[in-house]
């Protein structure tokens, strides 16, 4: 009996979360949905104290965990923060509300390179949350120096090697070391991929998302594929892990805020995603997770070293090495899905 009405204590309370009820009149409230370990939290207490809106903030590990989430439906989000070829699928799949720009002036704040790309060509749906690219976060004293993919298919590692635990990710790290394009449709060169991560599963030590940063901080792992950004982050805690953009190439991204479809708090959501693209609010959040702010004020004002700025503003010759993620026909998709669930099994 307590146990059950425990249960049901616990459901009102959440739906209260989210619903913003209490005193017989609705809170003022905006639910985000973002990647673990990616804001300034003293942000969202900002926002909550100049806006009286309250922040419910929840996080997720992949894109595809998000997509999951929202697709079961349940709990309601009304800011989410996908990446790119994310954002193009969601809107593909009628799931986000297009924005009110005149709630959200900041917008002019961002860089023109970052606007109308290919995952939102008409500006409808998205403002750029941060951008940065993917490599191998790696401790050369326990793996040597690294430059290449091949390290994360290489015996003499094994056991020391972490690998993403999502398909798009890992399968495009395989297909790029093998010189095809992350975005490919070729159920040939797919294959291959596959193959080559069934051979590498064997020497893994696991594959892993946000519990990346344990692993190698700790020195209980030593080498695996991560984002430029979080590297910052653990090599505070462990300076001798390196990173490197892979000579192969890697992915470079974009995350865009986003309101989902129906969202019960638009105009706070609005409000919410023209704060954090200030450009003090968005300096300040890069410098506490190390990804590159889409302000086009932020980079002459942020106060970095040069090495962190080498990670977050990677040169011209790495970036042309680089691909952005598209969103894949849904045929491909599926493909992916089942290749996942054999490859995990």
């Amino acid at each position: 009996m307590k146990k059950t009405v425990s249960i049901v204590i616990c459901a009102i309370m959440l739906a209260c979360l989210f619903s913003g009820c209490g005193g017989g009149k609705a809170a003022k409230v905006v639910n985000v949905y973002n990647w673990g370990e990616y804001i300034d939290t003293d942000l969202l207490e900002q926002f909550e104290n100049e806006t009286g809106i309250k922040v419910n903030y929840k996080t997720y590990e992949s894109n595809e965990q998000m997509y999951s989430v929202l697709k079961q439906g349940g709990v309601s989000y009304d800011v989410v923060i996908p990446s790119d070829y994310m954002v193009s699928r969601l809107i593909n799949e009628d799931m986000l509300e297009p924005l009110n720009f005149a709630n959200i002036p900041n917008y002019s704040l961002i860089e023109d390179s970052l606007k109308n790309m290919a995952y939102d060509a008409e500006n409808k749906y998205s403002v750029p949350y941060m951008w940065g690219t993917v490599g191998i976060i790696y401790d050369s004293t326990v793996v040597g120096e690294v430059d290449s993919w091949s390290a994360l298919f290489d015996e003499k590692n094994s056991g020391n090697i972490l690998m993403f635990d999502n398909s798009r990710d890992a399968m495009a790290i395989a297909l790029k070391y093998l010189g095809y394009s992350m975005n490919t449709t070729d159920e040939n060169e797919l294959n291959k991929a596959y193959e080559l991560l069934e051979k590498q599963k064997p020497i893994l030590q696991g594959y892993v998302m946000d519990q990346i940063f344990d692993k190698l901080e700790s020195g209980e792992a030593a080498i695996g594929p991560y984002y430029a950004g979080d590297y910052l982050t653990m090599h505070e805690a462990n300076p001798n892990l390196k990173f490197c953009i892979p000579k192969e190439g890697s992915n470079v991204f974009v995350d865009a805020m986003c309101v989902l479809k129906n969202a019960e708090n638009k105009d706070n959501a609005e409000a919410f995603i023209n704060f954090m693209s200030g450009t003090q609010q968005s300096m300040a959040n890069s410098e506490i997770i190390g990804y590159t702010s889409p302000n086009k004020e932020v980079g002459d004002v942020i106060d970095i070293d040069d090495f962190t700025k080498g990670i977050m503003y990677p040169d011209g010759a790495a970036l042309a090495k680089c691909e952005a993620y598209i969103n894949l026909p849904q045929e491909t998709l599926n493909y992916y899905d089942k290749m996942w669930v054999e490859l995990k099994s």
